[in-house]
């Protein structure tokens, strides 16, 4: 398996300068690069490609021994190809008939990842390996930098990356051949329904809460955000402003994160077999505001239902559950989520008169009722069930 893994670099002050400069070159040499392809193919109507501009980079290096020369080759390289895709990503959409997105500059607050392709080039993981207590990772043109290694790297270190969020600095390890953890096998299997009030809620009645972290921090957002929007452009305190407003925002997302890999850690260890919805969350969260002359209905609702779904963080919970299921041997089925909630576990009736409220279902055939989240629970792992058995007929 590939995993990455995420430690917390503690870099010295000159250190933390050297890569903040490293990180700006990196971002001038995008700029550079895509406006020397903007050029070409408006002035002569020629397709610039990644070879060619990788060819330069060793003139541009030596003409520039004290910026760009200072860096990692291979490093550069990368930032070229980051590029590439950007453009490869463009004529895609092109083709297909959507939206294209030119690729744009990227402004100061825009760029903050550099990679290393290759540990060993330009880069070197647990660089001092004789130390007793302390692991550090050496980048060229930084120096060795000390990392908070939190928990044991498994498998070959890849590719090698650092991030800058806020004023933290982060060191993201791409690791090939992980070897597989799988964890003793239980007999259990069940169906998960994802919601607002309770982020899951089980087949077997279990519930995981829904902490709604950024309704949390709403109150402190708000104002900072207001703080921010009194500031004038471009001068320092709208920084800072901007700076207060990037942490609340972060510590949510870190929040939300954890609390997903608590509840995905508890379902993998619970249950041999998981079914869930397989949710498309873009398409449900999508705005109804309309134009001027078709203007959208129940706009501020919607636009509240969006903010709640984003804030439970649904696609990030699946994410991380169908890692852990993965490495933990665990199996994971999708199933279609049409008509779930709407139709009876016990006698199959589908109608919309089942859901009384949010919370409560009665069927109108049967009489069964049941809270409405887990009824859809056990249809979801009858689905599951299903689909494991036409497979394994095929």
């Amino acid at each position: 398996m590939r995993r990455s893994l995420k430690f917390l670099l503690r870099p010295t002050t000159k250190q933390a300068a050297a890569l903040a400069e490293c990180l700006e070159d990196h971002r001038q040499l995008y700029n550079a690069a895509l406006e020397h392809r903007r050029t070409a193919c408006a002035k002569a109507g020629v397709s610039v490609r990644y070879g060619d501009q990788s060819a330069e980079l060793k003139h541009i290096r030596g003409d520039d021994s004290g910026g760009q020369g200072r860096w990692s080759f291979s490093s550069q390289q990368a930032t070229l190809r980051r590029l590439d895709k950007a453009f490869g990503a463009f004529f895609r959409r092109v083709k297909a008939g959507r939206t294209p997105g030119f690729p744009r500059f990227k402004g100061r607050g825009w760029f903050d990842t550099v990679e290393w392709p290759k540990d060993g080039d330009g880069c070197r993981w647990d660089s001092q390996p004789e130390h007793p207590k302390v692991t550090f990772v050496r980048l060229q043109g930084v120096g060795h930098v000390r990392v908070h290694r939190h928990r044991p790297v498994k498998g070959r270190v890849k590719t090698i990356s650092v991030k800058r969020e806020g004023s933290r600095w982060y060191l993201i390890l791409s690791c090939d051949d992980v070897p597989a953890e799988p964890l003793p096998a239980t007999g259990a299997m069940a169906g998960i329904d994802m919601g607002v009030a309770s982020l899951v809620t089980t087949s077997d009645g279990g519930r995981v809460a829904n902490p709604r972290h950024l309704a949390a921090t709403a109150g402190r957002l708000a104002d900072a955000q207001r703080d921010l929007a009194r500031k004038r452009q471009g001068s320092r305190r709208r920084r800072k402003a901007a700076a207060r407003v990037a942490a609340l925002h972060g510590k949510v997302r870190r929040q939300r994160l954890d609390h997903a890999h608590k509840a995905a850690n508890a379902l993998v260890r619970a249950y041999d077999v998981i079914v869930h919805e397989d949710l498309r969350i873009t398409n449900m969260t999508r705005g109804v505001s309309g134009t001027i002359e078709a203007p959208g209905r129940n706009v501020a609702q919607k636009s509240g239902l969006n903010r709640s779904l984003l804030d439970a963080g649904w696609g990030v919970f699946l994410t991380i559950l169908s890692h852990k299921a993965e490495s933990a041997g665990r199996k994971l089925i999708a199933v279609n989520p049409a008509g779930t909630s709407r139709t009876c576990s016990r006698c199959g009736h589908v109608a919309k008169e089942n859901r009384v409220t949010q919370a409560e279902f009665r069927c109108v055939s049967c009489g069964h009722a049941a809270h409405a989240d887990v009824n859809a629970a056990v249809n979801i792992v009858r689905a599951g069930l299903a689909l494991r058995e036409a497979a394994e007929a095929a």
